[in-house]
């Protein structure tokens, strides 16, 4: 990673800004009524807030192609593992 690359503080700060106002957004949204759009909704914010940490607090946004081939990869393979969980939980109605 190149020093002209690296982020400076007030990337770090507005990042932290944008995740508290998320955590905000979903504390506020948790005592609305929005039935299963409630759950929608809160795993989106939850992948918003993930991606802002995995870009810029883990560095994955300035590193190398490696480095977000293998987070992509993460991503992949936690989706899979959560929709056979869920296929599983499912099937035994």
């Amino acid at each position: 990673m190149s020093s002209e690359q690296q982020p400076g503080p007030r990337v770090f700060v507005c990042v932290w800004i944008a995740l508290l106002a998320l955590l905000g957004l979903t504390v506020g949204l948790s005592f609305l009524r929005l039935g299963v759009l409630s759950l929608v909704v809160a795993v989106a914010i939850a992948a918003v807030k993930s991606g802002l940490i995995g870009a810029y607090f883990m560095h994955a946004r300035y590193d190398s192609g490696l480095v977000a081939l293998f987070a992509i990869a993460g991503v992949y393979w936690v989706t899979i593992l959560i929709g056979l969980v869920s296929l599983d939980y499912l099937s035994r109605f």
